[in-house]
Protein backbone atom coordinates (compact mmCIF):
# COMPACT_ATOMS: atom_id res chain seq x y z
CA UNK A 1 0.00 0.00 0.00
CA UNK A 2 1.17 3.55 -0.76
CA UNK A 3 2.90 5.01 2.36
CA UNK A 4 0.80 8.19 2.00
CA UNK A 5 -2.35 6.13 2.65
CA UNK A 6 -3.91 4.80 5.84
CA UNK A 7 -6.85 2.49 6.53
CA UNK A 8 -10.34 3.28 7.84
CA UNK A 9 -13.36 1.05 8.46
CA UNK A 10 -15.84 1.00 5.59
CA UNK A 11 -18.71 2.11 7.84
CA UNK A 12 -16.82 5.16 9.09
CA UNK A 13 -15.94 6.29 5.57
CA UNK A 14 -19.51 5.73 4.40
CA UNK A 15 -20.97 7.74 7.26
CA UNK A 16 -18.67 10.73 6.68
CA UNK A 17 -19.26 10.89 2.93
CA UNK A 18 -23.02 10.53 3.32
CA UNK A 19 -23.16 13.30 5.93
CA UNK A 20 -21.29 15.66 3.58
CA UNK A 21 -23.61 14.84 0.69
CA UNK A 22 -26.68 15.61 2.77
CA UNK A 23 -25.36 19.13 3.36
CA UNK A 24 -25.07 19.49 -0.42
CA UNK A 25 -28.71 18.76 -1.15
CA UNK A 26 -28.92 14.95 -1.33
CA UNK A 27 -31.78 13.19 0.40
CA UNK A 28 -30.55 10.82 3.13
CA UNK A 29 -31.26 7.75 1.00
CA UNK A 30 -29.51 9.12 -2.11
CA UNK A 31 -26.62 10.41 -0.01
CA UNK A 32 -26.12 6.95 1.46
CA UNK A 33 -26.26 5.23 -1.93
CA UNK A 34 -23.88 7.70 -3.56
CA UNK A 35 -21.46 7.50 -0.64
CA UNK A 36 -21.63 3.71 -0.71
CA UNK A 37 -20.63 3.68 -4.39
CA UNK A 38 -17.54 5.77 -3.60
CA UNK A 39 -16.55 3.61 -0.62
CA UNK A 40 -17.26 0.39 -2.54
CA UNK A 41 -14.97 1.52 -5.35
CA UNK A 42 -12.11 2.05 -2.90
CA UNK A 43 -12.89 -1.29 -1.25
CA UNK A 44 -12.51 -2.96 -4.66
CA UNK A 45 -9.06 -1.41 -5.13
CA UNK A 46 -9.89 1.30 -7.71
CA UNK A 47 -8.44 4.04 -5.54
CA UNK A 48 -8.33 6.76 -8.21
CA UNK A 49 -12.12 6.72 -8.66
CA UNK A 50 -13.28 6.01 -5.12
CA UNK A 51 -12.88 8.11 -1.98
CA UNK A 52 -9.84 9.86 -3.45
CA UNK A 53 -12.12 11.24 -6.22
CA UNK A 54 -14.73 12.51 -3.75
CA UNK A 55 -13.36 16.07 -3.31
CA UNK A 56 -13.50 16.58 -7.09
CA UNK A 57 -17.08 15.30 -7.10
CA UNK A 58 -17.99 17.81 -4.38
CA UNK A 59 -16.35 20.58 -6.42
CA UNK A 60 -18.57 19.74 -9.42
CA UNK A 61 -21.66 19.97 -7.22
CA UNK A 62 -20.57 23.35 -5.89
CA UNK A 63 -19.84 24.75 -9.35
CA UNK A 64 -23.22 23.64 -10.69
CA UNK A 65 -22.04 20.90 -13.05
CA UNK A 66 -23.88 18.28 -10.96
CA UNK A 67 -27.43 18.76 -9.67
CA UNK A 68 -27.72 16.61 -6.51
CA UNK A 69 -31.53 16.57 -6.65
CA UNK A 70 -31.91 15.58 -10.31
CA UNK A 71 -33.08 12.06 -11.21
CA UNK A 72 -33.16 10.54 -14.71
CA UNK A 73 -36.35 10.50 -16.77
CA UNK A 74 -37.36 8.38 -19.78
CA UNK A 75 -37.66 10.39 -23.00
CA UNK A 76 -38.66 7.66 -25.46
CA UNK A 77 -38.98 3.88 -25.68
CA UNK A 78 -39.32 1.17 -28.30
CA UNK A 79 -39.46 -2.35 -26.89
CA UNK A 80 -36.15 -3.12 -25.19
CA UNK A 81 -34.53 0.16 -26.29
CA UNK A 82 -35.04 3.29 -24.21
CA UNK A 83 -33.57 6.80 -24.19
CA UNK A 84 -33.19 8.61 -20.87
CA UNK A 85 -32.17 12.09 -19.77
CA UNK A 86 -29.87 12.18 -16.75
CA UNK A 87 -30.72 15.86 -16.15
CA UNK A 88 -27.14 16.47 -15.03
CA UNK A 89 -27.70 14.48 -11.86
CA UNK A 90 -24.95 12.62 -9.96
CA UNK A 91 -23.27 10.39 -12.52
CA UNK A 92 -22.93 7.30 -10.36
CA UNK A 93 -26.59 7.40 -9.28
CA UNK A 94 -27.73 7.96 -12.87
CA UNK A 95 -25.60 5.08 -14.14
CA UNK A 96 -26.82 2.73 -11.43
CA UNK A 97 -30.44 3.60 -12.28
CA UNK A 98 -29.78 3.11 -16.01
CA UNK A 99 -28.27 -0.34 -15.47
CA UNK A 100 -31.13 -1.27 -13.14
CA UNK A 101 -33.54 -0.38 -15.92
CA UNK A 102 -31.52 -2.34 -18.49
CA UNK A 103 -31.57 -5.39 -16.19
CA UNK A 104 -35.34 -5.17 -15.75
CA UNK A 105 -35.95 -4.84 -19.49
CA UNK A 106 -33.50 -7.65 -20.33
CA UNK A 107 -35.38 -10.00 -18.01
CA UNK A 108 -38.49 -9.17 -20.01
CA UNK A 109 -37.03 -9.17 -23.54
CA UNK A 110 -33.79 -11.17 -23.21
CA UNK A 111 -31.67 -8.13 -24.11
CA UNK A 112 -32.03 -4.41 -23.46
CA UNK A 113 -30.26 -1.13 -24.17
CA UNK A 114 -30.55 2.14 -22.25
CA UNK A 115 -29.12 5.25 -23.91
CA UNK A 116 -28.47 8.00 -21.36
CA UNK A 117 -27.84 11.62 -22.29
CA UNK A 118 -27.09 14.71 -20.20
CA UNK A 119 -25.43 12.82 -17.36
CA UNK A 120 -22.17 13.20 -15.42
CA UNK A 121 -18.97 11.27 -14.72
CA UNK A 122 -20.00 7.81 -13.54
CA UNK A 123 -16.84 7.39 -11.42
CA UNK A 124 -15.81 3.68 -11.68
CA UNK A 125 -17.44 2.21 -14.76
CA UNK A 126 -16.81 -1.33 -13.55
CA UNK A 127 -19.41 -0.76 -10.84
CA UNK A 128 -22.20 -1.22 -13.38
CA UNK A 129 -20.66 -4.37 -14.83
CA UNK A 130 -20.56 -5.90 -11.34
CA UNK A 131 -24.13 -4.69 -10.79
CA UNK A 132 -25.39 -6.60 -13.82
CA UNK A 133 -23.28 -9.70 -13.14
CA UNK A 134 -24.56 -9.84 -9.54
CA UNK A 135 -28.04 -9.94 -11.06
CA UNK A 136 -26.99 -12.85 -13.32
CA UNK A 137 -26.78 -10.83 -16.53
CA UNK A 138 -24.09 -10.17 -19.11
CA UNK A 139 -23.32 -6.46 -19.50
CA UNK A 140 -21.69 -4.03 -21.90
CA UNK A 141 -21.60 -0.34 -21.05
CA UNK A 142 -19.52 2.68 -21.91
CA UNK A 143 -19.37 6.44 -21.59
CA UNK A 144 -17.85 9.23 -23.61
CA UNK A 145 -15.57 11.77 -21.97
CA UNK A 146 -13.93 15.11 -22.58
CA UNK A 147 -11.19 15.07 -25.26
CA UNK A 148 -8.05 13.86 -23.49
CA UNK A 149 -6.29 11.63 -26.06
CA UNK A 150 -4.95 12.61 -29.49
CA UNK A 151 -6.37 10.52 -32.35
CA UNK A 152 -3.73 8.28 -33.88
CA UNK A 153 -1.31 10.42 -35.85
CA UNK A 154 -2.33 13.69 -34.12
CA UNK A 155 -0.59 15.69 -31.40
CA UNK A 156 -3.60 17.41 -29.82
CA UNK A 157 -6.38 15.73 -27.77
CA UNK A 158 -9.58 15.26 -29.78
CA UNK A 159 -10.97 11.90 -28.61
CA UNK A 160 -11.89 10.58 -25.15
CA UNK A 161 -10.56 7.71 -23.10
CA UNK A 162 -14.19 6.48 -23.15
CA UNK A 163 -14.16 3.59 -20.62
CA UNK A 164 -15.67 0.31 -21.82
CA UNK A 165 -16.98 -2.34 -19.42
CA UNK A 166 -17.86 -5.96 -20.22
CA UNK A 167 -19.11 -8.44 -17.63
CA UNK A 168 -20.05 -12.14 -17.56
CA UNK A 169 -21.70 -13.59 -14.44
CA UNK A 170 -20.15 -16.65 -12.82
CA UNK A 171 -20.98 -18.20 -9.42
CA UNK A 172 -17.27 -18.72 -8.73
CA UNK A 173 -16.37 -15.09 -9.46
CA UNK A 174 -17.67 -12.81 -12.19
CA UNK A 175 -15.54 -11.88 -15.19
CA UNK A 176 -15.50 -8.07 -15.35
CA UNK A 177 -13.31 -5.96 -17.62
CA UNK A 178 -13.13 -2.20 -16.98
CA UNK A 179 -10.84 -0.51 -19.48
CA UNK A 180 -10.17 2.99 -20.76
CA UNK A 181 -9.20 3.69 -24.36
CA UNK A 182 -5.83 5.03 -23.17
CA UNK A 183 -3.11 2.57 -22.19
CA UNK A 184 -3.26 4.11 -18.71
CA UNK A 185 -6.15 6.15 -17.34
CA UNK A 186 -5.33 9.66 -16.22
CA UNK A 187 -5.98 8.51 -12.67
CA UNK A 188 -3.27 5.87 -13.06
CA UNK A 189 -0.89 8.46 -14.56
CA UNK A 190 -1.51 10.73 -11.58
CA UNK A 191 -0.82 7.89 -9.14
CA UNK A 192 2.49 6.98 -10.79
CA UNK A 193 3.52 10.63 -10.99
CA UNK A 194 2.80 11.22 -7.30
CA UNK A 195 4.82 8.13 -6.37
CA UNK A 196 7.64 9.05 -8.79
CA UNK A 197 7.27 5.58 -10.29
CA UNK A 198 7.79 4.77 -13.97
CA UNK A 199 4.92 3.13 -15.81
CA UNK A 200 5.41 -0.62 -16.42
CA UNK A 201 5.19 -0.04 -20.20
CA UNK A 202 5.16 3.14 -22.33
CA UNK A 203 1.91 5.01 -21.76
CA UNK A 204 2.21 7.98 -24.10
CA UNK A 205 4.47 10.53 -25.73
CA UNK A 206 6.59 13.25 -24.16
CA UNK A 207 6.81 16.81 -25.53
CA UNK A 208 9.48 15.68 -27.99
CA UNK A 209 7.16 13.03 -29.45
CA UNK A 210 9.01 10.07 -27.93
CA UNK A 211 7.22 7.15 -26.29
CA UNK A 212 7.81 7.30 -22.55
CA UNK A 213 7.10 5.58 -19.24
CA UNK A 214 7.26 8.94 -17.43
CA UNK A 215 3.71 9.68 -16.25
CA UNK A 216 4.44 13.35 -15.55
CA UNK A 217 5.78 13.86 -19.07
CA UNK A 218 2.61 12.33 -20.53
CA UNK A 219 0.38 14.53 -18.38
CA UNK A 220 2.37 17.58 -19.50
CA UNK A 221 2.20 16.71 -23.21
CA UNK A 222 -1.46 15.52 -23.03
CA UNK A 223 -0.46 12.77 -25.45
CA UNK A 224 -1.69 9.61 -23.75
CA UNK A 225 -1.28 6.49 -25.89
CA UNK A 226 -4.47 4.83 -27.19
CA UNK A 227 -4.67 1.10 -26.53
CA UNK A 228 -3.65 -0.79 -29.64
CA UNK A 229 -2.39 2.44 -31.25
CA UNK A 230 -4.72 3.19 -34.20
CA UNK A 231 -7.15 0.44 -33.15
CA UNK A 232 -7.81 2.05 -29.77
CA UNK A 233 -8.15 5.42 -31.45
CA UNK A 234 -10.80 4.04 -33.80
CA UNK A 235 -12.61 2.25 -30.99
CA UNK A 236 -12.75 5.47 -28.96
CA UNK A 237 -14.32 7.33 -31.88
CA UNK A 238 -16.96 4.63 -32.43
CA UNK A 239 -17.87 4.32 -28.75
CA UNK A 240 -18.34 8.08 -28.62
CA UNK A 241 -20.41 8.00 -31.80
CA UNK A 242 -22.72 5.18 -30.71
CA UNK A 243 -23.31 6.68 -27.25
CA UNK A 244 -24.07 10.15 -28.62
CA UNK A 245 -26.21 8.95 -31.53
CA UNK A 246 -28.33 6.54 -29.45
CA UNK A 247 -28.84 9.07 -26.67
CA UNK A 248 -29.21 12.04 -29.03
CA UNK A 249 -26.71 13.62 -26.67
CA UNK A 250 -23.35 15.31 -26.67
CA UNK A 251 -20.19 13.91 -28.23
CA UNK A 252 -16.60 14.24 -27.02
CA UNK A 253 -15.80 17.31 -29.13
CA UNK A 254 -18.57 19.24 -27.33
CA UNK A 255 -17.17 18.86 -23.81
CA UNK A 256 -14.98 21.25 -21.85
CA UNK A 257 -11.38 20.14 -21.35
CA UNK A 258 -11.62 21.26 -17.70
CA UNK A 259 -12.36 18.12 -15.60
CA UNK A 260 -14.49 20.19 -13.22
CA UNK A 261 -16.71 21.29 -16.11
CA UNK A 262 -17.01 17.91 -17.85
CA UNK A 263 -20.79 17.46 -17.86
CA UNK A 264 -23.78 16.41 -19.98
CA UNK A 265 -22.10 13.15 -21.08
CA UNK A 266 -23.65 10.36 -23.17
CA UNK A 267 -23.62 6.72 -22.01
CA UNK A 268 -24.85 3.30 -23.17
CA UNK A 269 -25.95 0.38 -20.96
CA UNK A 270 -26.64 -3.03 -22.51
CA UNK A 271 -27.81 -6.02 -20.48
CA UNK A 272 -28.28 -9.58 -21.76
CA UNK A 273 -30.21 -12.27 -19.87
CA UNK A 274 -28.41 -15.54 -20.76
CA UNK A 275 -30.84 -17.70 -18.80
CA UNK A 276 -33.54 -16.67 -21.29
CA UNK A 277 -31.94 -18.80 -24.01
CA UNK A 278 -30.37 -21.73 -22.19
CA UNK A 279 -29.41 -23.62 -19.06
CA UNK A 280 -27.68 -21.32 -16.51
CA UNK A 281 -25.62 -24.27 -15.33
CA UNK A 282 -24.15 -24.67 -18.78
CA UNK A 283 -23.32 -20.96 -18.93
CA UNK A 284 -21.45 -21.23 -15.63
CA UNK A 285 -19.56 -24.32 -16.80
CA UNK A 286 -18.40 -22.55 -19.98
CA UNK A 287 -17.17 -19.56 -17.96
CA UNK A 288 -15.40 -21.87 -15.49
CA UNK A 289 -13.65 -23.69 -18.32
CA UNK A 290 -12.45 -20.39 -19.79
CA UNK A 291 -11.06 -19.30 -16.43
CA UNK A 292 -9.35 -22.68 -15.98
CA UNK A 293 -7.68 -22.36 -19.38
CA UNK A 294 -6.42 -18.87 -18.50
CA UNK A 295 -5.01 -20.08 -15.18
CA UNK A 296 -3.31 -22.98 -16.97
CA UNK A 297 -1.25 -20.65 -19.18
CA UNK A 298 2.50 -20.69 -18.54
CA UNK A 299 3.63 -17.46 -16.78
CA UNK A 300 6.49 -15.46 -18.27
CA UNK A 301 8.35 -15.46 -14.93
CA UNK A 302 8.11 -17.15 -11.51
CA UNK A 303 6.77 -13.91 -10.02
CA UNK A 304 3.90 -13.54 -12.50
CA UNK A 305 0.33 -14.42 -11.51
CA UNK A 306 -2.08 -15.14 -14.35
CA UNK A 307 -5.52 -13.66 -13.58
CA UNK A 308 -8.83 -13.31 -15.35
CA UNK A 309 -10.48 -9.84 -15.45
CA UNK A 310 -12.14 -9.23 -12.08
CA UNK A 311 -10.04 -11.70 -10.08
CA UNK A 312 -7.84 -9.02 -8.52
CA UNK A 313 -10.94 -7.04 -7.56
CA UNK A 314 -12.33 -9.96 -5.60
CA UNK A 315 -9.03 -10.40 -3.74
CA UNK A 316 -8.76 -6.71 -2.84
CA UNK A 317 -12.40 -6.59 -1.79
CA UNK A 318 -11.78 -9.27 0.83
CA UNK A 319 -8.53 -7.66 1.98
CA UNK A 320 -9.89 -4.12 2.26
CA UNK A 321 -13.10 -5.25 3.96
CA UNK A 322 -11.04 -6.98 6.64
CA UNK A 323 -8.28 -4.39 7.10
CA UNK A 324 -10.09 -1.15 6.25
CA UNK A 325 -10.23 1.09 3.19
CA UNK A 326 -6.88 2.53 2.02
CA UNK A 327 -7.30 6.32 1.87
CA UNK A 328 -4.86 9.06 0.94
CA UNK A 329 -4.02 11.14 4.02
CA UNK A 330 -4.21 14.52 2.28
CA UNK A 331 -7.51 13.60 0.62
CA UNK A 332 -9.03 12.56 3.92
CA UNK A 333 -7.87 15.81 5.53
CA UNK A 334 -9.71 17.69 2.78
CA UNK A 335 -12.83 15.57 3.36
CA UNK A 336 -12.72 16.18 7.11
CA UNK A 337 -12.65 19.94 6.50
CA UNK A 338 -15.94 19.78 4.57
CA UNK A 339 -19.17 20.68 6.41
CA UNK A 340 -21.10 17.60 7.51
Amino acid sequence: MDPTMFRMPFADVLARLAAILETLGFTPARANTCAHLFAETTCDGVYTHGVNRFPRFVATIRNGSVDPAAEPVCLSAFGALERWDGRRGPGNLNAQAAMDRAIALARQHGIACIALCNTNHWMRGGTYGWQAADAGLIALCWTNTMPNIPPWGAVTPAIGNNPLILAVPRPNGHLVLDMAMSQFSYGALETHRRRSQPLPVPGGFDSAGQLTRDAAAIEASQRALPIGYWKGSGLSILLDSIAAVLALGNATHQFSTDPLLETALSQTFIAIHPAAVGDPGRHALIADEIVASVHAATPDSPDTTIRYPGEQTLRLRVENTALGLPIDESTWSTIMEMPA
